[in-house]
């Protein structure tokens, strides 16, 4: 089939599905494919006034909600590239973020940043706009999304897939015609991409504005959803749920469960394959640059439990720190290389890929392979404690302690420590259902789980959310944060 430029698919579906048909769900807001093919005219009529035109950068700066699509689409209807970013980021950040990608319009939620900023409100265009049909042009880059807000030092990740569509290509099992539910917020690489795929191929989104466990159960049984993307906390909370609560809700219409974005503990997984089945459950594992994949089911895990799959279109290789292939099992960094070539998939803006030679580049994750090809996560080096001369994979420490019912959430890092070098600290965010559990009886669970050396030194109790609703931490703030109080205390 003849690819259809992105901007051409609101009037397709509303043609092919019908105008007053929903396609996308937010609460009680709910949008329809004829109001969606008039807003995005409208919106991108009142952009080309402004200037925008072919690959030119708009970020927008918004939650989950019919606004975010009207937008894209109407970015995409004259070619441009849409960057979504965290509607709630502090405006230094913001500020750093417009520096990189020197966007030719910026669109605001926040009063406060808008104004700070210059930018244009979120219903721009609705009034100033015409409703005709613009003719759709095909720009080189489809997205540009954010990373690296963690370090101080922005960047943004261009994707070289043109802005257009193979209506006729299978993605992740996602239907057609069909129903979806995101829970994660589209200024990730993952909810952007996967709710825009749905909706390129005549399928509703119904959206989430905040995760909550019990409402994705709801909702994907009151709107027989087929398809969803998790990432593991959001799992781990649905399946700290009572049974009763899980019990509840009928999702047994659920076809595919995806989860990716962060490490799954093996325990929680296994939960999850016994409780839908297998043949369900799958994993992906790659970075937003798309120097390639892996992908598991739930079937496949269950022989190599732990890994994240095989090999898609690209090749894999392990190195240790002075460049040289590791064998089967030993842990070394992730390097990846797509059989498009390498500098096919992305550029960045902002930063420089770190490459070997011959085309692999790295995300910084670490990990190993096994005999079969299959690949198994480590951690990043950033987050790799070295301890003592000793490995501590804060994943892996996460993990057990997640499997304690006392446990809601929790985040290792290392410490600085003039013997060892570095010690393990937990931060741990305690079940308001559960009784308090102490130091004391988390470290007694843990030794059932852990050898000596990776239980932590320290256990800090904290009311403060660890992770976003799309499962990410930013460990490195919270290390310095500890770090700059123990200076303090020290004084």
């Amino acid at each position: 089939m003849t690819p259809v430029p992105l901007g051409h698919i609101p009037t397709l579906q509303a043609t092919r599905r019908g105008a007053s048909t929903w396609c996308v769900k937010h609460g009680d807001e709910v949008l329809s494919w004829g109001e969606l093919s008039r807003r995005a005219n409208r919106r991108a009529h009142a952009l080309t006034a402004r200037g925008v035109g072919r690959n030119d950068l708009v970020i927008l700066s918004l939650p989950n909600s019919a606004a975010l699509y009207e937008l894209t689409f109407a970015i995409w209807k004259l070619g441009a590239v849409p960057s979504v970013v965290s509607w709630r980021l502090p405006l230094q950040e913001f500020r750093a973020i417009l520096e990189v990608a020197r966007p030719k319009a910026v669109i605001v939620s926040d009063p406060a940043i808008a104004a700070a900023v210059d930018a244009l409100p979120v219903d721009f265009g609705l009034a100033e706009g015409r409703d005709d049909e613009l003719d759709s042009v095909v720009g080189d880059h489809w997205k540009a999304m954010t990373s690296g807000g963690s370090t101080g030092r922005p960047k943004v990740i261009v994707d070289h897939a043109p802005g257009e569509v193979d209506l006729d290509t299978e993605v992740m099992l996602m239907p057609r015609d069909g129903t979806i539910l995101n829970p994660g917020p589209c200024y990730h690489n993952a909810p952007f991409t996967m709710t825009h795929n749905a909706l390129f191929r005549g399928s509703a989104v119904v959206g989430m504005a905040k995760f909550d466990p019990e409402e994705a159960l709801r909702l994907i049984d009151e709107n027989r959803i087929g398809w969803v993307n998790f990432v593991p906390t959001m799992m781990n909370r649905i399946w700290r749920l009572p049974q009763e609560v899980r019990r509840r809700y009928d999702i047994s219409c659920l076809q595919a469960v995806w989860h990716m974005a962060a490490p799954m503990p093996a325990w929680l997984k296994e939960h999850w394959i016994d409780w839908l089945g297998p043949e369900k459950i799958w994993e992906m594992y790659g970075g937003t640059e798309r120097q390639g994949l892996t992908i598991i089911n739930g079937v496949e895990w269950l022989q190599h439990r732990g890994s994240v799959g095989l090999p898609v279109a690209c090749d894999i290789r392990i190195l240790d720190e002075n460049g040289q292939e590791l064998t089967h099992g030993e842990v070394g960094e992730i390097f990846l290389r797509p059989h498009s070539g390498a500098g096919s998939t992305y550029h960045y803006l902002g930063a420089t890929p770190k490459a070997v030679g011959d085309g692999f580049e790295t995300i910084g994750d670490f990990g190993s392979v096994d005999a079969d090809g299959y690949l198994y996560l480590a951690d990043r080096r950033t987050d790799l404690i070295l301890s003592g001369g000793a490995n501590i994979y804060p994943a892996e420490v996460e993990g057990a302690l997640l499997e304690h019912p006392g446990v809601e959430a929790a985040v290792v890092i290392g410490l600085p420590d003039e013997d060892m070098g570095a010690v393990t600290h937990a931060i741990v965010r305690r079940d308001p259902a559960s009784d308090p559990v102490t130091p004391e009886a988390l470290l007694a669970f843990l030794s059932e789980r852990l050898v000596r050396y990776k239980l932590p030194r320290s256990i800090e109790f904290t009311e403060e959310v660890l992770r976003d609703d799309a499962g990410k931490v930013r460990r490195g703030q919270l290390r310095e944060a500890r770090i700059a109080r123990g200076r303090m205390e020290a004084v």
